[in-house]
């Protein structure tokens, strides 16, 4: 059980998100909505990866609907 939660707590790259999301497609048993998100979501990081090579840290929904909305106002940022 102590094991369970410490691999639940390490956090993920862009990369190994990436490659488990294209793992789970390789499932025939996967449902139909299940599969339109995960291809959406691959969709968003492979996206999000082109447009910052720099960056491995695996990013939050919030962060790849930014990458691709940033006129939205909830990714707006304001200096106070």
């Amino acid at each position: 059980m102590e094991e369970n939660r410490l691999t639940k707590m390490e956090k993920k790259t862009l990369q190994q998100h990436i490659n488990d999301d294209i793992d789970e497609l390789d499932n025939v048993d996967l449902n139909p909505q299940r599969r339109r998100h995960i291809v959406s979501e691959l969709d968003q990081l492979e996206q999000y990866q082109v447009n910052h090579p720099d960056t491995d840290h695996d990013p939050n929904p919030l962060e790849l609907f930014c990458d691709l909305n940033p006129d939205e106002p909830e990714c707006k940022v304001f200096d106070l």
